[in-house]
């Protein structure tokens, strides 16, 4: 199981360790997909600072090192969850759980009334975290290579 992990929000001067925690943890998704060229892994340094402005995600920290973050904004009473990023030697602890739990807190606080996020069709993982987490698929779209963007909410009163 997990081990305590310091679980903070996440700031613009994060960017540059995020950004390389997010490219280690997006390459199996990469490798699931068969696509290098997933924004995850393309984004910039710049584009990751500009979208931390403002922000309701939240980083796991052990020690000094950031070991998972996950991003969220506010749309009206909707947060919208994205890039849950766990470094590779973590995955699997709890730690996306618990950084899931923290970003759903501070949307609550923030007056989100529901979460959304969304994952692809072949990442079971991440489906099966997420759907233990009490969230339920509320639309697919084609992809147009077989697999499907799904999308999923959950209430947060």
């Amino acid at each position: 199981m997990s081990r305590d992990h310091d679980i903070r929000p996440i700031d613009p001067a994060d960017a540059g360790e995020v950004l390389t925690l997010q490219r280690a943890a997006f390459v199996s998704e990469a490798l699931i997909y068969d696509a290098a060229d997933m924004p995850p892994l393309t984004q910039t340094l710049d584009e990751l600072r500009a979208e931390l402005r403002d922000n309701l995600g939240c980083v796991a920290c052990d020690g000094g090192r950031i070991v998972g973050a996950a991003r969220a904004r506010l749309d009206e009473d909707l947060l919208l969850i994205g890039r849950i990023a766990i470094a590779p030697d973590q995955q699997g602890s709890g730690l996306g759980t618990s950084l899931l739990a923290a970003v759903e807190e501070r949307g609550r606080e923030a007056g989100a009334r529901a979460a959304e996020l969304f994952t692809g069709s072949l990442s079971e993982a991440n489906l099966r975290l997420y759907e233990r987490e009490g969230y339920v698929e509320s639309e697919r779209v084609p992809q147009g290579d077989g697999t499907f963007q799904i999308f999923l909410r959950k209430p947060l009163g």
